[in-house]
């Protein structure tokens, strides 16, 4: 049996956690029901993004509706798996990778989704109240304005005050950084918002 360093037995399942939370988050889900479903490949439709928003400009809301739940539940996953296999500190490393996973996934040459559905994803799996509070506000967001960015970027700004507020600072250092980490994705949505040529939910490219 390999007998390793305390300090790094002690590591290792926080690394292979790690590991198999972002292998996890970096299942394409809206590239595979796309392709499943015989449409041409997502990436050059629309924003070019692989999640739940760019599926809806096939104008397949089926196809949409089955990416938000298949990339948010695999956030959820992954802070639950990580959860009861190592505890709470396990569970935030885990939902962390899943969202980088999807954000960046190896098979994608690192080139994925924005990550909003996995983000909650994983807020639903650490701190249920605080993710559906996340949620509530990306509706309510999105329905005022119809804009899924401003909505995307409201929500997960509002994330970590939310679980801060219910008792989950860890979780909300987490969710800070996921949304820094979404201003970053969002950087070309944020340009067009602010040139007003941002799309709105429904509209779909020719």
């Amino acid at each position: 049996m390999l007998d390793l360093p305390p300090s790094l037995s002690a590591q290792l399942p926080f690394y292979i956690g790690a590991a198999l939370a972002y292998l996890l988050g970096s299942v394409p889900f809206g590239l595979v029901v796309t392709k499943a479903a015989g449409l041409d490949d997502i990436r050059k439709m629309g924003s070019g993004s692989i999640g739940a928003t760019n599926v809806l400009r096939t104008g397949r809301k089926g196809l949409a509706a089955a990416t938000l739940l298949l990339d948010g539940g695999k956030g959820t996953a992954a802070a639950l798996l990580g959860f009861y296999f190592g505890g709470p500190d396990m569970a935030v490393i885990a939902a962390g990778f899943a969202v980088l996973g999807h954000v960046f996934p190896a098979w994608l040459k690192f080139k994925g989704g924005k990550g909003v559905a996995t983000a909650l994803g994983i807020l639903l799996g650490l701190s249920p109240p605080a993710g559906l509070a996340a949620c509530v506000t990306w509706l309510a967001v999105a329905a005022l304005t119809r804009y899924s960015s401003v909505a995307s970027l409201a929500a997960l700004a509002a994330s970590p005050f939310y679980a801060w507020y219910l008792g989950a600072p860890q979780q909300g250092q987490l969710m800070a950084l996921v949304f820094v980490l979404s201003l970053w994705t969002h950087r070309t949505n944020i340009r067009r918002l602010l040139k007003g040529e941002e799309s709105k939910i429904g509209w779909k490219k020719s």
